[in-house]
């Protein structure tokens, strides 16, 4: 029996995101640059995209990687591959 597609929603995705890299998910603001406010370095931001890719069962090209900026910009690539709410 196929496993139901996994929903994508903002908060759900924010608060993936803020467990990741262990901050208070009051701080994955919407405009929030994570590299720039968070200091998210490279290797932090390959774990958010693993995390993604198994929590939302989708493939994340490597080539990615510099969009994994903000909650919007990862959100904007999860919904490409996800079907959103």
């Amino acid at each position: 029996m196929p496993q139901p597609a996994p929903v994508l929603d903002l908060e759900d995705l924010r608060s993936t995101i803020a467990e990741v890299i262990d901050v208070d998910v009051d701080e994955v603001t919407d405009t929030a640059d994570f590299k720039e406010d968070l200091d998210v370095d490279s290797l932090l931001a390959m774990e958010i995209l693993v995390t993604l890719e198994r929590k939302y069962q989708v493939k994340v090209n490597e080539s990615n990687l510099q969009d994994v900026r903000s909650l919007k910009s990862v959100f904007d690539l999860l919904a490409e591959k996800v079907v959103a709410v």
